[in-house]
C-alpha cells in the first residue's frame, strides 16, 4: 500500500478516536448533569426531622439545609440553641456537608434504675430517632442518633466500619447560644481545675476555650441549659472553643490547648505527641453531644441525662448493679489538706476517728508504698474494726502496662484494700480515655473502687462502672490560691456537678475556707454530693466542731433533692434534701450577705424536730445552734453573713 493509503488509514483511526473522545465527554457531561440533578432533587426532597421529648416541651430539629446538617433545640417556644451546624469529619471528608437523607427509625426508651447522687432512682425516658445519612461525595453511610428527654437533647454519630480498619474522626460542631444569654465557664489552663467566669455570650472573645459543662441562662430568665458530653469511650474528650459570634465549637483532645498540669508532669514533647487526631478501629460511635434544658435550676440539677446515655453495668462484675456490696458509698477522711501525723500509727488514728464520725473510708497518700505487706494487713484489719475501708494513692503512669495493673490491683485486693486513688491523667486524648477504661476494668475484676484525681470531667460512665466512686475534675479545696471561695462554691452545683460526682474535698474550718463561714462549709457537705464524699478537715476538728452532731448525720448520697426558689448561680444555693424520712435544708451564700425566707413546704405533714446551724454574726469561725419544732406550713427566716450558710436537719417527732 502506498503512502496515501497509509495516511488515509491513520486519518480514519484518528477520526474514530476523536469521535469516541467527544462521545465520552458528552456522556460524562450528561452523567454529571444527571448526578447534579439527582443530588439537587434529593436535597430538595430533604425534609426537616424533628424529635420531641415525651412531654412535647423540648425539641431537637434537624433543619432542611441541603448544604450542611444544621439543628436547633427549643424549650416550648423558646430557642435554646439557634441554628447550629454539625461538622463530622472522617479521614478528611466532611460527612455533614452535602448529605442525602435515608430512613428515619424512631424509638423510645422508658426505664428507671438505682443511682448514687442527687436522688436514689434515675429516670431514663426519651424519644429517639436513628437518621440514616449518606455523604454524597464520599458515599459514606452513617447514622445520626438523636434522643430527646423532658430535660434535654442529645445526638451522636455511628459510622460503620470494617473490624480492623482504622480511620481518623474529628469534629467541629458549633453550638450557637442565643443573644443575651449569660454563660458560666472556666478555661483549660488548669485542665478541669479552674475558677469560673460569668459573661454575656456576645462578649466572650474568639479563641476562648471552655471545659464542659458550660451552663448558660437564657435571656429574660426563660430557662437554663448546659452543654456536656456523655458516654466518652474509645474516643477523645470534648472541650469547647468560642468563635466570638456566640458559637461554641467542639474541640477534641488533640486540638485543646496544653494545660499546665500536663506540661508540668509530662513535658511538651509528650503533649506534642498527643496533639494529633487519634484513629479509631472498626465502627466509630462518638460520645453523645448533650444539651441539658430546664425551666429552672431544680430541673437542671435533677437531670439524669448524662448517665442515662451510658450502658448499664455488666453483671459479670456487678451482679447487683450499683447496689453490689463492695461498691459502697460513704464519706472519707484524708490528712493531706489539714495536717496530721502521717506515720503508720498516725494513720491508724485517722481510721479510728473516721469510725467515730461514722465515715466509711480513709484515703492514704503515697507513703503507704513504704509499708510492708504485714503492716498493710494490720492497718486494713484495724480500720475494718472501726467500720472503715482504705484507699491507696498511686501515680497513673505506674499503671501503664497490663502487667503493672495486674500486679498492683491483685496485690492490694489480696491485702484487703478496698480501692485506689489514681492521679495525674490531665488530658483528654483518646489514649488517656482508653486508660480510664482499662483501669476501671482491672479494678472491677478485683472488686476495688476507684477515685480519679488530676482528671477530666465525668461523662456518665459511672453508670457502666459504678466502681468509679468519684473523680476530681474540679478546682477544689486543694487550691490554696483560690480566694473567692464563697462565689466559687455557689457556682459549682449548677455547673461542674451537672456532669456528675466531683472530689472537691469538702468542708474545711481553717484558712482554706477563705471568704466563707464555718456554716457555709458545713452546708457544702450537704450540697456537694458524691458517692465518695471526701472531707478536707482534720477529723479531730470535725469531732471538736459544735455542730458535730448534725455533721455526722449528713450522708454522701440522697433519696431526693429539691433546689428551692431563690437559688442563683454564684449567689445562693438553697437545697432541700431527703434521706429516708429525714430532711435537710442546706444554704450556701455567695460573697454578699442576705436575709432569706424559706417555706418548709418540702416537709411532709406532721411535726418535725429541727436542729438548726446558723451563722454567728460576730465570728465567721463559729456557729449558732438552735433546736426548734416546726411544721410544713411554716417559713424559716435565715440571716446569712457574707459567704455565709445554714444547715437544718428535720426529723419526725
Amino acid at each position: 500500500m502506498g503512502n496515501s493509503g497509509t495516511m488515509q488509514k491513520r486519518n480514519s483511526i484518528l477520526t474514530i478516536v476523536v469521535g469516541l473522545a467527544v462521545a465520552l465527554c458528552l456522556a460524562e457531561a450528561s452523567f454529571a448533569r444527571q448526578r447534579s440533578r439527582t443530588r439537587r432533587s434529593q436535597r430538595v426532597r430533604m425534609e426537616q426531622v424533628q424529635v420531641a421529648s415525651p412531654d412535647g416541651n423540648v425539641k431537637l430539629t434537624i433543619l432542611p439545609n441541603a448544604e450542611r446538617l444544621t439543628f436547633t433545640v427549643t424549650l416550648g417556644n423558646t430557642m435554646v440553641l439557634d441554628p447550629s451546624t454539625i461538622v463530622m469529619n472522617l479521614d478528611g471528608y466532611d460527612l455533614s456537608a452535602g448529605v442525602v437523607f435515608g430512613k428515619v427509625e424512631r424509638y423510645e426508651v422508658n426505664e428507671t434504675y438505682p443511682w448514687h447522687g442527687v436522688h436514689s432512682t434515675a429516670v431514663n425516658r426519651c424519644s429517639g430517632a436513628r437518621i440514616s445519612l449518606r455523604n454524597d461525595l464520599s458515599f459514606i453511610d452513617y447514622v445520626l442518633d438523636v434522643r430527646v428527654f423532658n430535660d434535654g437533647a442529645a445526638f451522636r454519630h455511628v459510622i460503620p466500619g470494617d473490624e480492623g480498619a482504622s480511620r481518623v474522626p474529628d469534629e467541629y460542631t458549633t453550638f450557637v447560644i442565643p443573644a443575651g444569654s449569660t454563660v458560666w465557664y472556666h478555661d483549660l489552663g488548669g485542665h478541669y481545675e479552674a475558677a469560673y467566669k460569668k459573661n454575656n455570650i456576645s462578649d466572650v472573645p474568639p479563641g476562648q476555650w471552655m471545659g464542659p459543662p458550660v451552663t448558660f441562662r437564657l435571656p429574660g430568665s426563660a430557662g437554663y441549659a448546659s452543654i456536656i458530653e456523655a458516654n466518652l469511650v474509645n474516643y477523645s474528650g470534648m472541650a469547647l472553643e468560642a468563635d466570638g459570634r456566640r458559637g461554641l465549637i467542639t474541640g477534641l483532645g488533640h486540638r485543646q490547648p496544653l494545660n499546665y498540669p500536663y506540661e508540668l508532669r509530662y513535658g511538651r514533647d509528650e503533649a506534642r505527641r498527643l496533639g494529633k487526631p487519634a484513629s479509631v478501629t472498626g465502627t466509630i460511635t462518638t460520645p453523645w453531644r448533650v444539651v441539658m434544658v430546664a425551666a429552672n435550676l431544680n430541673t437542671l440539677v435533677n437531670c439524669d441525662i448524662v448517665h442515662n446515655l451510658c450502658p448499664a453495668p455488666d453483671p459479670k462484675y456487678f451482679p447487683d448493679g450499683i447496689k453490689t456490696d463492695w461498691v459502697k458509698p460513704g464519706l472519707s477522711v484524708w490528712r493531706y489538706l489539714d495536717g496530721g501525723d502521717r506515720s503508720f500509727e498516725g494513720m491508724k488514728e485517722f481510721s479510728r476517728m473516721a469510725g467515730q464520725l461514722g465515715y466509711e473510708y480513709h484515703i492514704l497518700e503515697g507513703f503507704w508504698s513504704r509499708w510492708s505487706d504485714e503492716q498493710i494487713k494490720e492497718i486494713v484489719e484495724y480500720s475494718k474494726q472501726q467500720g472503715v475501708r482504705l484507699l491507696f494513692w498511686i501515680h497513673s503512669n505506674r499503671l501503664g502496662t497490663p502487667q503493672a495493673r495486674e500486679e498492683f490491683f491483685t496485690r492490694l485486693h489480696g491485702l484487703g484494700v478496698a480501692g485506689t486513688k489514681i492521679d495525674f491523667l490531665d488530658h483528654e486524648a483518646k489514649e488517656v480515655i482508653d486508660h480510664y477504661e482499662k483501669l476501671l476494668k482491672k479494678a472491677a475484676e478485683n472488686q476495688m473502687v476507684v477515685n480519679f484525681h488530676g482528671a477530666n470531667k465525668p461523662t456518665g460512665r459511672a453508670r457502666t462502672w459504678p466502681n468509679e466512686i468519684v473523680r476530681e475534675g474540679v478546682r477544689g479545696m486543694e487550691s490554696s490560691s483560690l480566694r473567692e471561695r464563697a462565689r466559687h462554691e455557689t457556682i459549682l452545683p449548677f455547673t461542674r456537678y451537672l456532669a456528675g460526682h466531683a472530689d472537691y474535698t469538702t468542708m474545711h474550718f481553717g484558712e482554706r475556707r477563705r471568704d466563707s463561714t464555718w456554716t457555709h462549709q458545713i452546708a457544702s457537705l450537704a450540697i456537694f454530693a458524691s458517692p465518695m464524699l471526701t472531707v478536707a478537715a482534720h477529723p479531730q476538728s470535725v469531732l471538736d466542731n459544735p455542730a458535730v452532731d448534725v455533721i455526722k448525720t449528713i450522708p454522701a448520697v440522697w433519696d431526693q433533692t429539691i433546689v428551692l426558689p431563690g437559688s442563683e448561680v454564684g449567689e445562693l444555693a438553697i437545697f432541700a434534701r431527703r434521706t429516708g424520712e429525714v430532711w435537710y435544708l442546706a444554704v450556701m451564700c455567695g460573697p454578699q450577705a442576705k436575709t432569706i425566707r424559706v417555706p418548709l413546704s418540702f416537709l411532709s405533714d406532721g411535726r418535725y424536730n429541727a436542729s438548726l446551724v446558723r451563722d454567728n454574726k460576730e465570728k465567721a469561725d463559729a456557729v449558732v445552734l438552735e433546736e426548734a419544732t416546726v411544721r410544713r406550713n411554716e417559713t424559716l427566716t435565715i440571716d446569712l453573713a457574707n459567704g455565709g450558710g445554714f444547715v437544718g436537719r428535720f426529723t419526725r417527732d
